[in-house]
């Protein structure tokens, strides 16, 4: 009872391809695939910042307006 054979995978996603149908679920797995492109491309993007920040890059600027919190 603890793990599930190939036939309980086979009938789950049978269940699966009737509920949703071939489509959706081509559709599903196209927005997932490109929702995880852009999270790599946002790392990646933030490592090079993070270094960036390391390196001892200086942002100067003037406090016009101070108010405490």
């Amino acid at each position: 009872m603890g793990s599930f054979s190939i036939w309980h995978w086979l009938i789950v996603l049978l269940v699966v391809v009737l509920v949703f149908g071939t489509k959706k679920l081509k559709n599903i797995g196209g927005d997932v695939g490109g929702a995880v492109n852009e999270f790599k491309k946002a790392m990646k993007d933030g490592q090079i910042s993070e270094t960036a920040d390391k390196k001892g890059d200086v942002i100067q600027g003037e406090v016009t307006n101070k108010t405490q919190q």
